[in-house]
Parts: structure tokens; sequence; C-alpha cells
């Protein structure tokens, strides 16, 4: 677990996966490959190990070692400034908190934990603020359409966390940390693997007074319970079973009330090796998303939503060529304090993917078709061109269709669901080149998506409430790169974005246009230190593009200190400069501001 035994381990550098099961993977990179091109190997972009470059993709992979050097307290600091990802937030520490990939909306991009599928069915967006950070071991952001793999809502793109695995010699670990707003942090964790069967189980606790989300307001606390608890094992004929838990739950609190919340996911996961070439695999999955909110002056309120699917894939090989099919049936179910017109629906779909690699060019062809029991069937599909210039550079594009589906609120929340809701449709175009040597990388990309039926809220016939009513073009550009040399590591990201509502002609709302990222990290020995600044442009937190809110750079640093052999302390400073910033406003007009100058310290001690 410790960083020290990673210290040249950044994110280029080649991923071995456990098992198959494991990582929800299938297929394997050749030893050519790895040799040749010293890049992640990545499981979401295409369902199957690929490297970033054969993936067709604009991925990004932030690995073990990025996340246990710069101990974010919350999933969303992993994700802030990547190339293509804004964070918008209520505030600091477990508050209402959107991710937007490429300017889509915060529904437009799913979120998996080890291959599961995480949401409110009633909301829509993926529960950002309360997935936490030190019960991921690996993260793949993959950015452009998906909806032709991962059915609806995949317009923006898909994250995928991975939880930690196990491999080797059975090892501990046990956390103690201490930061500034009476913060305690509490973490162990036990994994292995025993010839055929590998395990893991992990606990954390994070709690905090937190801060006033406005000026001049109280201090809005969080807390977090979360832990995981996996078993694998492969059998002699080939045969693999995996099962999976994970649970986050606590409170946090916020300007009008708390909340009590609860993330649960729990996956199993079958390999079968039907031949030589053909590996079939079945996956039974469920999905929670519970809170209980508790509003000053109003009766209490319960959402609860419940997802349960099942998922066959088969990947079958021929000669370099393969072929995935597969079929998937999921069922959302909402119990709840608001008495909804449905409270179920069930979606079945198909899909199929043709990879074919013809040496230096490569084509990617994906369809998928969703009958949903609410909003119908509909149609995705995607085709992906990639050239191999040489074994260090790559050009790349694609044309790709996508799909929002309705929410519940947006179907049935009573006296403001409108039902005869269509769903939301995207073209999306894109055209990038990447180059990979073996101490520095870059990629750059340009995209444009077209979003039809957008909906939004706006008042029709003296109504306020959902309707199908805009258009919206997102055009941007992404860099990235990164490089090691002698004791140093750097990686630096830039996006510009022009994400347009064609109806008013104005940016959508809570999008920056520019952001920009730069990570530097240094060995010395047992010591490591490290910075990273983060830079957004404005904002207008309203549709007409009146409100807006300021841009922002913040500087945090980091330094660790192997000072006895298996211990480890680690000091995190965010926001040294204490800048204070928002990206959001309350309905209001006022900002809500995010925390200031943040440390915490923790030791960490090793077993084994």
């Amino acid at each position: 677990m410790s960083v020290f035994k990673n210290f040249h381990v950044i994110a280029w550098s080649g991923f071995s996966l456990c098992s198959s099961t494991a990582a929800f993977s299938a297929g394997s990179i050749s030893a050519e490959t790895e040799l040749r091109r010293l890049e992640p190997v990545v499981v979401t972009a295409n369902l199957k190990s690929q490297t970033v470059g054969e993936s067709l993709s604009s991925v990004t992979v932030i690995e073990e070692a990025d996340i246990e050097r710069r101990q974010p307290l919350a999933f969303s600091e992993l994700l802030r400034g990547q190339p293509g990802i804004d964070v918008s937030g209520n505030g600091s520490f477990g508050k209402a908190t959107s991710v937007f990939t490429r300017g889509t909306g915060s529904e437009s991009t799913v979120l998996l934990i080890d291959g599961v599928r995480v949401r409110s069915a009633t909301a829509g967006s993926a529960p950002w603020t309360f997935i936490p950070p030190e019960m991921l071991e690996r993260v793949e952001i993959v950015r452009g359409s998906r909806s032709s793999l991962y059915g609806a809502d995949a317009v923006g793109g898909v994250v995928q966390a991975f939880t930690h695995t196990a491999s080797g010699s059975p090892e501990g670990w046990v956390t103690l940390g201490a930061g500034d707003y009476d913060s305690t942090k509490l973490g162990a964790g036990l994994a292995g693997t025993h010839r055929r069967t590998s395990f893991s189980l992990a606990a954390n606790q994070f709690r905090t007074d937190g801060v006033a989300l406005i000026e001049g307001g109280d201090h809005k606390g969080y807390e977090n319970n979360s832990g995981i608890a996996r078993l694998g094992h492969i059998f002699e004929n080939g045969f693999g079973a995996d099962v999976m838990l994970f649970r986050a739950e606590g409170n946090t609190e916020f300007e009008g009330g708390e909340t009590d919340f609860a993330v649960q996911t729990l996956g199993v996961t079958l390999d079968a090796p039907v031949t030589d070439r053909w590996l079939s695999r079945l996956q039974l999955a469920q999905s929670l998303d519970d809170s209980d909110n508790k509003l000053d002056g109003d009766e209490p309120s319960t959402f609860d939503t419940e997802t349960n699917s099942a998922r066959w894939e088969n990947y079958i090989d021929f000669a370099s060529h393969q072929i995935i099919l597969g079929g998937e049936f999921a069922v959302d179910d909402v119990d709840s304090t608001t008495d909804y017109a449905e409270s179920s629906r069930d979606n079945t779909a198909i899909f199929g993917m043709l990879l074919l690699d013809f040496g230096a060019p490569e084509v990617q062809v994906s369809l998928r078709t969703d009958d949903n029991e609410a909003y119908g069937r509909h149609n995705t599909g995607a085709i992906a061109l990639g050239y191999a210039l040489d074994d260090a550079h790559r050009l790349r594009t694609s044309y790709r269709t996508s799909f929002r589906a309705p929410t519940f609120n947006d179907l049935y929340f009573p006296d403001f669901g409108n039902a005869t809701l269509e769903p939301e449709t995207a073209d999306a175009y894109e055209i990038g080149a990447s180059g990979h040597y073996d101490t520095w990388y870059w990629d750059a990309a340009v995209y444009q998506n077209e979003v039809d039926n957008l909906i939004a809220f706006v008042s029709q016939g003296g109504v306020f409430a959902p309707y199908n009513v805009d258009e919206a073009r997102i055009r941007g550009l992404e860099l990235s790169t990164g490089a090691e040399f002698g004791d140093w590591a750097v990686k630096a990201t830039a996006s510009v974005m022009d994400p347009r509502d064609l109806g008013s002609d104005n940016r959508i709302r809570r999008r920056s246009g520019k952001q920009l990222r730069l990570d530097v990290d240094r060995d010395i020995g047992s010591v490591y230190l490290g910075a990273t600044i983060k830079a957004q442009g404005y904002r207008y937190d309203d549709a007409d593009n009146e409100d807006r809110i300021g841009g922002f750079t913040t500087l945090d640093l980091r330094a660790g200190w192997a000072f006895a052999q298996d211990w480890t302390t680690r000091l995190t400073v965010d926001n040294v400069l204490d800048k204070q910033y928002a990206t959001a406003k309350r309905f209001d007009g006022v900002d809500y501001i995010n925390a200031g100058r943040m440390a915490l310290l923790t030791v960490q001690y090793e077993f084994r």
C-alpha cells in the first residue's frame, strides 16, 4: 500500500491486472506492446484490457501511487482539473457536487465501481461526493460518448473506480490522521493471495466539523464511514469467481438541513473460458443510493433507490481481431416518502463490438439497442479509426451517438415531472493524436458534441417543469503531457471548452471555459515532496449569463517520509494560499464558498 514502494510509478507506467475477474477486464496485452510503449492498460474504454493508445479513446488513468501521494479528502478532488473534467459544488466536505465531462451535465457521466453502475435513479447523477478516495486503488476516466457500450447517460463519458485488489503474500495496514477543522481519519485493511484465492478487507472513517458554506454561516460537518470486502478464486479448470461489497454511509450538514446517506454496491462476477478463444462472463449486481433528509421547518423525506442488474459478455478472438457480444437487464426501484406516479422501470439491452487490428490501421465498431419501460427503444452506435504512425505515435478519430434518459424526477415527481419527455440524444466527433516514449508522453484531442432534445427546466404555459426544448453544441480542446526524469515526475493538463446553448447562444450554466492542472513530485531518498496547481476560468451560475462566478487558482503541497521500517508519515496542505473561491451560488445569489487552507497529517503502519 505504501507509495514508497512505488517512487517511480507514474500514470503512464504499465499496469498488471491481478486476475480477469478482479479488475473486470478481458483480453491481454502482448509482450511486444509492453516493451515498445510504456502506456497504462485500461479496461473501461472497450470492456477489455488495452493500452490507452489501442483503445482509440481519450483516457486518463489515476494510479494507486497518485492517490496515496495526494491524499485527497474527496473523490471529486482527484477528478478536478483532469482533461475535460469540470467540478462544481455547494462547498467542501460532502456537499452536493456535480462532475461535468466535456461540458455535459452531471447526469451524463456514468460512474462505475468495479464494473457496477452507481447513481440515484431519482436525481440521475452519481454520488460523487460520497465516494471515499481512500477505498480506491485506481481510477480510469474515459472522455467521449459511450452509450453504445454502457447505455443511457454515457453522453460525456465514463468514470470507473477500482477498489483495492490483492496479490502476493497477505499484508495489512493501519492509518491514523488529524487536521484542520477538527478533522480525523482512521483506516485499516488486510489483503493477500493464497494459491488461487485472493481476498481484501478495508475500512475507513473520515469526519470533520467542516467549514461555513456561505459568508458568515455556521460550520457544516461531514462524516463518512466506508468499507470493502472482496473474495476471488480461480479454479483449476480456468473458471473464475469474484464477489465484491462496497459501502459508504454517514451524515452531511448543509444550509437548511442535513442528510443521512448510504451508497452500496454488490457485485458477483463469474468467468468461464468456453474455449481457448472464447471467454464468457456473467455479472450480477446491486446498487443502492439512499438518503434521509431533514430540512429546517419541513417534514423529513426519504429517497431510496435500488438497481438490480444482470450483464452477460462474451469475448471471442479470431486471428488478431475480437468480437464482444452481450446483453444486459436492469430494474430501477424507488422507495420514497414522495409519491411518484411510477416507482419502478426496467431496461433490456443487447450490444456488440467488433475490434479489428490490421497492424498499423485499427477499426472499432459498436452497436447497442436499449428497450426501456418508461421511454421506449433507443439505438446507439460508434465507429473509431486509428493509425499507428510508428511504435510511439498514433492518430485516432471517432464518431459516436449517445442518449441521456429522463430521471424519475424528470418524469414523475409530483406537480413537476413531465411524462412525455424524450431522451436527450447526442452526436460526438473527435480527432486525436498521441506520443508515448520511454520517459514521457503527450496527448491532444479536439471534439464537438451536438445535443438535441436537451432536457431543460423552463416555464411553459405557466407551468415550470422539464421539457425537451433546447439544443447544445460543445466544442473543446484537451492537452496532456507528463515526464519522468531522474527523481522528478511532472504531469500537466489543459482544457479549453465552449459549452454553448444554441437557443440563447449563452454558455451552459456552471461550466468553466478554461482550466489547467500541474502536478510535480520529487523523490529524495526516503522522502518525497510534491505540489499541485489547479486553475479554472470564470463561469456563470445562471442560463442568462448574468450571474458570473470568478475563476481561481489554488496551490496544494505534500510531503512524505518513510521514517522507520514499515512506518510512513504524510503531510498534505491543500489551498496553501488560503484562496476563497466558489463554483456555485445559492438560489439567492450568495456564493457557496469552499474550504480555505487545510492541513492533514497521517501516520501509516504496514505489516506482513
